[in-house]
């Protein structure tokens, strides 16, 4: 293994040449601004380079060694000298071209961050409104998979009724340890790999609403606990009331009436099982 052991072309089940022995990556960087609407950073290949001229992602061949994100987020910073540790990485989409796949890596910015074109790949880098994308030559690759990506740019939260999906759980003797039920099945979540439709992986904002007995569950990685200091289903609507109104919010509860509450602000909801076939499969 060793730095930019990627580099290369090679052919895909399809039989078009692509560049990256191991498949390729790239950082599709979104931010909402006050008024909801979506700005992603692009990049204007330079001439001299495969489709130059043509505008896409900041992004490249991946290393042997390297995961999607780790690749997508090296090529942005040698690209457009973009900081990663200011970005919240929602999700990858993945074009699998059969032996070869590209790796969209879908993240979240707070703000239209600076960036330049940090080497010769790039002739320039900007942001763009999400309505004005389809307007630019874009490459071949980015234009084909663009109409799915651009539907799952919006920042996403899951949000977790601890006491309900514990209960649906059925683990024994569960109502004599909550604190130590709730805690076991967060832990559980922590380490899941979540499905989405779209998206090959998944990493929704995660928040967990605690009651009663299981308030004194802690924050684990990945996941907010939020301790009621009331009702839960109260504390699960403010959580969802919260949100900006450009997030997707999913509300795991088979409580009916919370349910109807967290639908009249907008949030969605799955069951119990949902989550917990998850857990088991």
């Amino acid at each position: 293994m060793a730095d930019k052991d990627g580099d290369g072309w090679t052919e895909c089940a399809r039989g078009h040449r692509h560049w990256g022995l191991h498949g390729a990556s790239g950082l599709l960087v979104v931010h909402h601004d006050d008024h909801g609407v979506p700005h992603v950073l692009m990049q204007k290949r330079s001439v001299w380079s495969h489709h130059g001229g043509t505008w896409g992602l900041p992004g490249g061949a991946r290393d042997s060694h390297e995961d999607a994100v780790t690749s997508a987020l090296r090529e942005a910073r040698e690209e457009a000298a973009l900081a990663g540790d200011r970005l919240r990485v929602q999700g990858v989409y993945r074009d699998d071209h059969g032996g070869w796949a590209f790796d969209t890596v879908i993240a979240e910015s707070a703000e239209r961050l600076a960036a330049v074109c940090a080497n010769g790949e790039s002739d320039e880098v900007r942001w763009l409104p999400l309505g004005e994308v389809v307007a630019r030559r874009l490459h071949p690759g980015f234009a084909e998979t663009w109409g799915t990506v651009s539907g799952a740019i919006r920042p996403e939260t899951l949000v977790l009724d601890v006491a309900n999906i514990v209960g649906a759980q059925a683990e024994r003797g569960w109502w004599n340890d909550r604190l130590g039920a709730a805690t076991r099945l967060l832990e559980s979540v922590a380490g899941l790999r979540l499905t989405h439709p779209v998206l090959a992986q998944w990493y929704p904002r995660m928040v967990a609403v605690v009651e009663g007995a299981a308030r004194g569950v802690r924050d684990i990685e990945g996941i907010q606990v939020v301790a009621a200091a009331g009702s839960g289903d109260d504390a699960i609507v403010d959580v969802v009331g919260r949100a900006k109104p450009w997030e997707r919010v999913l509300v795991v509860t088979a409580d009916r009436k919370l349910k109807e509450r967290v639908a009249e602000l907008g949030a969605e909801t799955a069951g119990p099982k949902w989550l917990l076939s998850q857990l088991r499969g």
